[in-house]
């Protein structure tokens, strides 16, 4: 193989800066390198052996950098937690994924500390970054091990928790390769030559910089971070996503490459022109994004304006996809492209038959040579899958020359007068009107149609939500949307429940008219 790979290029390079925390803190490579070393060390030191797991609770930054690259070296399985859950939700976590180590950031100690109890977390396996209660300090943990590289050293693997559609999350494990850590990292960056994205040049005054936006336990977020590194990029961490902080990151660091969804660009559009007119955007090569739809309209703005950088995808935590270049994108306006190289998909009907081209059904894929399973659910794994390929339920359909078109998640679609209406389409009308910041659509009870369609909507700074805005909604959609989808109703809200990667939380706003009914989805 070559000299590719976070190990090899930190030896080649010792004075790469590698990573920049969100306070400005900038990390050489040798400095990671023997962070990651020493870690190592003292997790073998407490029993850890090649396939065992590690947790991190963690936020955005070089701590769980090293995490994650100490696992990767070891032949560890690394499960970063989203900080976001309670101390019982973590808990079920830690226990699932049997973590014989479990670290804990004293931002999140409270949760924390609940989770390592409730997974009944022995003291010595609680390790703490910063001061947390009953956690051994990090400090004390590593130090007297040594920061020279491993002995036996063993390819290991991120195992990231997936909510699906129902039930508790399910930790999506692959099995290791059983290779040499440097060529398992080559072997990732693999995904990036799909983006046509190139190596860094750590000793040279070409640096490559990747911006980190979104939380790092998302399984996108930790795979384009952890790929770009080890192809020389360096990688700049945010610790709290905003749109115009995003714009200065950019023009700091030169950033050349980004992982994005398409809330991050409605919020940065809505930037005034003169904001956006003060940074420098132009080093900008891929601005990768994925996640939810993004609407036609916004995505022509902002290839207007960042230029022929944004590139698009389709996966999941379980494997992938297609991908759409912006010069496919732009000759197939709303497609997320067209299959990987070494990828299947399958479109089916509802029985599980293939359906003609063009025709909207459940998408199955299949990625050659990643095979994964729902850790300790056989039954799951079995489950959502057809001739090998899995589902995470989305629709769509395959245009003749390929081109994959997502139409909703098939809990989403709305059944109304025995139509299928997709809320998506509807949601993409909504978000151009520029008195609307955020909206979500979805089907509440009608005792004659089944389900009708409601909308919720977060207005833009300085509108006032109620009947007069919606009349101005109903009057921009007319004539751009058939009246049978409109919304038959229009709430309001603050803020719509997103989690921080953008996904709608749309179980939260959609239950509540569901409740009395005995069948909420």
């Amino acid at each position: 193989m070559g000299s590719l790979g976070f190990w090899r290029l930190a030896q080649q390079d010792p004075e790469w800066i590698a990573a920049v925390d969100p306070d400005g803190t900038e990390h050489t490579a040798a400095e990671l390198l023997g962070r990651s070393n020493r870690l190592v060390h003292a997790l073998r030191d407490l029993g850890l052996e090649q396939g065992d797991g590690l947790c991190g609770l963690v936020p955005n930054g070089v701590d769980g950098l090293v995490l994650y690259l100490a696992a990767l070296q070891a032949g560890w399985y690394y499960t970063p937690v989203n900080w976001h859950l309670t101390g019982p939700e973590i808990g079920y976590i830690v226990a699932d994924s049997e973590a014989k180590a479990f670290f804990v950031h004293e931002r999140h100690a409270a949760e924390g500390i609940r989770g390592a109890d409730e997974a009944g977390l022995e003291a010595h396996r609680r390790i703490s970054i910063g001061d947390v209660e009953g956690f051994r300090p990090y400090g004390e943990f590593v130090g007297g091990h040594p920061d020279s590289a491993p002995q036996d050293r063993s390819n290991g693997a991120t195992m990231h928790y997936t909510s699906g559609t129902t039930g508790r999350p399910k930790g999506v494990k692959r099995r290791l390769a059983g290779i040499d850590p440097d060529d398992a990292a080559e072997l990732m960056t693999f995904l990036l030559s799909f983006f046509g994205c190139t190596p860094g040049a750590p000793a040279g005054s070409g640096a490559e910089a990747h911006l980190i936006t979104s939380p790092n336990y998302h399984t996108a977020v930790t795979q384009f971070g952890g790929s770009f590194l080890h192809l020389g990029h360096t990688v700049v961490y945010m610790d709290k996503w905003e749109a115009e902080d995003t714009l200065r990151l950019i023009e700091k660091y030169k950033i050349s490459s980004t992982h994005m969804v398409p809330t991050h660009f409605k919020r940065m559009l809505s930037l005034s022109e003169e904001i956006r007119a003060k940074y420098d955007v132009s080093s900008m090569k891929w601005a990768i994004h994925a996640a939810a739809p993004c609407p036609v309209p916004i995505k022509h703005q902002m290839i207007e304006w960042w230029g022929e950088c944004i590139w698009e995808y389709y996966a999941a935590t379980e494997g992938g996809g297609t991908i759409a270049s912006p010069k496919d994108w732009l000759a197939h306006p709303g497609t997320v492209g067209n299959r990987w190289p070494i990828s299947e998909l399958l479109i089916v009907d509802d029985n599980g038959d293939e359906v003609p081209t063009g025709t909207a059904g459940t998408i199955y894929m299949k990625m050659a040579g990643v095979e994964f399973e729902y850790k300790g659910d056989k039954a799951k794994t079995e489950k959502d899958r057809l001739r090998d390929h899995f589902t995470v339920g989305d629709i769509g359909y395959l245009t003749e020359d390929g081109f994959l078109f997502l139409s909703d998640r098939k809990a989403d679609m709305i059944i109304s007068g025995g139509a299928n209406i997709y809320p998506a389409e509807i949601e993409n009308e909504i978000i151009l009107f520029g008195k609307v910041a955020d909206v979500a659509v979805f089907g509440i009870p009608n005792d004659e149609w089944g389900e009708e369609i409601k909308a919720v909507v977060e207005p833009a700074a300085g509108v006032a939500p109620g009947p007069e805005l919606t009349k101005e909604i109903f009057a921009f959609l007319e004539g751009r949307l058939a009246k049978m989808k409109w919304p038959r109703t229009i709430d309001y809200t603050e803020a719509l429940p997103r989690e921080p990667n953008g996904k709608l939380l749309k179980r939260k706003l959609r239950d509540p008219y569901w409740k009395d009914r005995g069948n909420a989805i």
